[in-house]
């Protein structure tokens, strides 16, 4: 394939690009994905990845080192995880707090950018059939359904955080599946973000590295395996796939919505909590504070007067939704229609025809 002349200029936009989408990926309802789509570089990044291959094996035996480098556009891929890496941990911090403590006007802008995500990935669908338009509905309805779910308590043990990297790294490089949202629905996000924040302050324990070192393996392990199903996917089933994505974008909306009243303490036999820490709480002046923020359970409201908190949530919600909008209108003009790119691009890569072609 034919890749931009590599500079140190070029290396700093692929590094902000990176930023980017690790600030989206650390924020449970954003995908990393669809803003590599709208920056114009996510048929890039999969090929990419895609490239750690039995021939980037045979060049390294060989030592043939820099076509080795060519082969999997290792400048790219230093340049942009770097720029991820800086925007997760950037962010983790500062998310694991408005979280916490700004739960409202944070979902409001997670709303907004979605919801235009949405329709980004809605324009990427070649024809709205009957059959896509089926297929959109039904992930939509699943989402829906999903999102309502309440955090499961996580197993103890390394083998249960492998699986939490492995499931959320392939969420995160699909568009408009958020691979902190999954965290969330498995009971990770708030222990890996933790974590994360406490080694940015400097709290450095064994388990802290250990936990990262495992979550990374099952990380590394499923990008490598999930880029190969989605070259197949994406080539294969390219459109249904895109409708099939916009219907969950569109469904786990209702995970994000910004008005919410908080039913914590009167579902508290509904928490996937010992029995014992329940009691405990129960016997706490103020109950709702002992109880992990993982656990709270919110409930969708309609705000029942007009406020200034309301009216917050609304601007942030619409510019949430405007930046994305812009941002892909100022990148349209310098790259083809993304969802081009990845079918004849990816096509090419595994040996078979873009649909619709001979």
């Amino acid at each position: 394939m034919n890749r931009p002349v590599t500079s140190l200029q070029q290396d700093a936009v692929n590094v902000a690009r990176g930023f980017l989408m690790g600030g989206a990926d650390i924020i449970p309802g954003v995908s990393g994905g669809t803003v590599a789509l709208i920056l114009g570089i996510y048929q890039r990044l999969v090929t990419s990845i895609s490239h750690v291959d039995g021939t980037l094996i045979r060049h390294l035996r060989a030592g043939q080192f820099s076509t080795a480098a060519a082969h999997i556009d290792l400048r790219f891929l230093v340049a942009l995880g770097s720029g991820i890496a800086l925007g997760i941990g950037g962010l983790a911090s500062l998310m694991h707090y408005l979280l916490a403590h700004h739960l409202s006007l944070t979902y409001a802008t997670m709303f907004g950018l979605i919801a235009a995500s949405c329709v980004l990935v809605a324009r990427m669908v070649d024809r709205w059939s009957g059959g896509n338009a089926g297929i959109a509905t039904a992930t939509a309805v699943a989402a829906f359904w999903i999102v309502g779910l309440l955090p499961s308590t996580p197993p103890a043990g390394h083998m249960y955080l492998f699986l939490c990297g492995f499931v959320a790294i392939c969420a995160m490089i699909l568009p408009g599946i958020s691979g902190a949202f999954i965290l969330v629905i498995m009971g990770m996000y708030f222990h890996i973000t933790g974590i994360l924040k406490e080694l940015l302050q400097g709290v450095v324990t064994t388990e802290h590295v250990a936990s990262v070192a495992i979550f990374g393996a099952g990380c590394t392990v499923g990008l490598l395996g999930f880029s190969k199903l989605l070259q197949w996917l994406l080539c294969a089933y390219e459109s249904t796939t895109m409708a099939a994505l916009c219907g969950f974008m569109a469904g786990s909306l209702r995970k994000i919505w910004p008005f919410k009243r908080n039913v914590t303490l009167e579902s508290l036999d509904r928490l996937p909590l010992p029995p014992e820490q329940l009691a405990s709480i129960r016997s706490q002046p103020q109950p709702l504070e002992h109880v992990p923020p993982e656990y709270h359970i919110y409930e969708n409201v309609w705000p029942d007067h007009f406020s200034g908190d309301v009216g917050s949530a609304i601007a942030l919600a619409v510019l949430g939704a405007a930046a994305v909008l812009m941002l892909d209108y100022l990148t349209r003009a310098s790259r083809r229609v993304p969802h081009l790119d990845v079918r004849d691009d990816l096509c090419e890569e595994i040996g078979a025809s873009p649909p619709g072609r001979p």
